[in-house]
């Protein structure tokens, strides 16, 4: 049996899988609370951390010596075409140092890498959140000099849209949906034939605010707080994609809890979740004019979908535009083992990042 390691983390957890033979063979998801993460000042120095809770996984399986590759979530590195990248030092520079924003699944590569090197076989990332396929109208931001990004969850988006097309009788190459998926983080795309052709980028201050990042922020508020709290751009990014939306109006990022705070009749829980609810129905309306009108169907996938509260809330704004379909949790770690899969067999070339 030849078995792939399997590394995603997230911005509030830790999943670790391995496959062979396309086939699940084992898979935990680690979740970290709020208390947990907040004791390291950035996200690199969760490396250690993390690590070790990937090897206690790998430990318990009994499986390392049937481990032939390593594959871990892509993080926020230059725009790049859709593909399996084996991981290189320049790669692992540009997230260790966050040359291109800072967010959890920076470590995946770095894990990787690291346990990769422990056993001496190869180490690679796929579709990482940086897959950039938008339109020219889609960059332009308002102010010269400054260009909108694509940044998302490229990799769940399009295995989830490839998935529920196929499940409609159609091709993702032929569709036209919107995806939002919906977890730590948020991030909502447009697919047009096969392609991402625009993204509402919640890492970078854009769209909903999620359970830890703000999303669009009055700018003139913002600039003011910046220059008020003498807040450095390190300071900044970390205020807007770690401690905002939901944990800096209810300290608390995990939906469940948050829910069960709003049954138990806490009505600022309630109105700040009702509240990001009615952000991402506004974020796929606005990705709705972008496809003119044009859309097969929406596509709520991520954590927070198995939030029955929350996929009813975001449906009554947006169920106008095209029919909803929910795919709760999400298709990453499959995703993952068959790029990593193919590179191996020689379905497909293997990639080289250059920074």
């Amino acid at each position: 049996m030849e078995a792939i390691l399997v590394i995603n983390p997230g911005s509030t957890s830790t999943k670790v899988a391995i496959f062979a033979d396309h086939q699940l063979i084992a898979e935990e998801t680690i979740r970290h609370r709020v208390e947990e993460i907040s004791q390291f000042k950035s996200i690199i120095d969760q490396t250690e951390f993390r690590y070790k809770i990937v090897l206690s996984f790998v430990e318990k399986q009994n499986l390392k010596d049937k481990l032939v590759a390593v594959v871990g979530r892509g993080g926020l590195l230059k725009p790049i075409s859709g593909g399996t990248y084996q991981i290189n030092e320049e790669m692992l520079t540009d997230l260790r140092e966050e040359k291109y924003n800072t967010h959890a699944s920076n470590l995946g590569a770095i894990l990787a890498n690291e346990f990769a090197k422990s056993l001496g076989i190869p180490a690679y990332i796929v579709d990482p959140v940086v897959v950039d396929e938008m339109q020219p109208l889609a960059r332009i931001s308002g102010l010269k000099g400054i260009k909108r990004r694509s940044v998302s969850h490229a990799l769940n988006q399009k295995a989830v849209a490839r998935k529920i097309t196929k499940d409609l009788g159609k091709t993702y190459e032929t569709s036209t949906v919107i995806v939002a998926h919906l977890g730590g983080g948020i991030s909502v795309g447009a697919h047009l034939r096969g392609k991402m052709v625009d993204v509402i980028n919640g890492l970078d201050g854009e769209g909903a605010y999620t359970p830890e990042r703000s999303g669009g922020l009055p700018l003139v508020d913002f600039s003011d707080r910046v220059i008020q709290e003498h807040l450095s751009l390190d300071e900044v990014k970390k205020l807007i994609a770690g401690n905002a939306g939901l944990k800096s109006y209810l300290g608390e990022t995990d939906i469940r809890l948050i829910e069960k705070r709003m049954n138990g009749g806490e009505k600022d829980a309630a109105y700040y979740l009702k509240g990001m609810c009615y952000q991402v129905g506004k974020s796929i309306a606005e990705l709705a004019a972008v496809l003119k009108g044009q859309v097969d169907a929406i596509i709520l996938t991520g954590g927070i979908v198995y939030s029955e509260f929350v996929t009813n809330e975001i449906s009554q704004y947006v169920r106008w535009i095209a029919p909803i379909k929910l795919f709760p949790g999400e298709m990453e770690m499959e995703a993952l083992y068959e790029g990593a899969y193919r590179v191996l067999n020689g379905e497909e070339p293997v990639k080289e990042y250059h920074s």
